[in-house]
């Protein structure tokens, strides 16, 4: 399994919307950028990823997982242009937030500090233990630590 980072702007779709769509997901779509798009090409069922509100809240709120493979990005038809789907887990016990992950030596090189405007980026299996514990959850069963 490998661990990733999904960046929305909460107003335009928040992690409230995602735990909406329940088991069925939603598509990641209207990503527009060949490195984010290359890194869901790398995806695979049930990697884990962090939810993280840009702009607004500027916070790590959940965990989901990848549903669906890389796709056709329904919202275009040039075909360029790929998608996952994604299912919400669980909410993060207490959000992360970035002032908090900057704070944090041990993730001064996580893609989330030196790649800011980044909308999809990895995320190490240290990185995820290490987020998961600063807000409350068991990075192995995603249940409050």
């Amino acid at each position: 399994m490998r661990y990733w980072l999904f960046k929305s702007e909460p107003f335009k779709w928040s992690w409230d919307q995602q735990k909406a769509k329940g088991d069925a997901g939603e598509e990641w779509d209207g990503i527009r950028n060949y490195q984010a798009r290359n890194f869901m090409r790398e995806m695979k069922l049930g990697d884990r990823a962090f939810f993280y509100h840009s702009n607004e809240g500027l916070e790590i709120v959940g965990v989901a997982e990848v549903c669906a493979e890389i796709h056709p990005d329904s919202t275009t038809t040039d075909e360029r242009w790929e998608c996952v789907d994604i299912r919400a887990l669980a909410d993060m016990p207490t959000p992360v937030t970035l002032k908090q992950v900057k704070a944090t030596e041990s993730l001064a090189n996580m893609s989330l500090v030196t790649s800011m405007r980044l909308s999809v980026q990895p995320v190490t299996a240290e990185e995820w233990a290490i987020v998961c514990a600063m807000g409350g959850m068991d990075p192995n069963t995603l249940k409050p630590a």
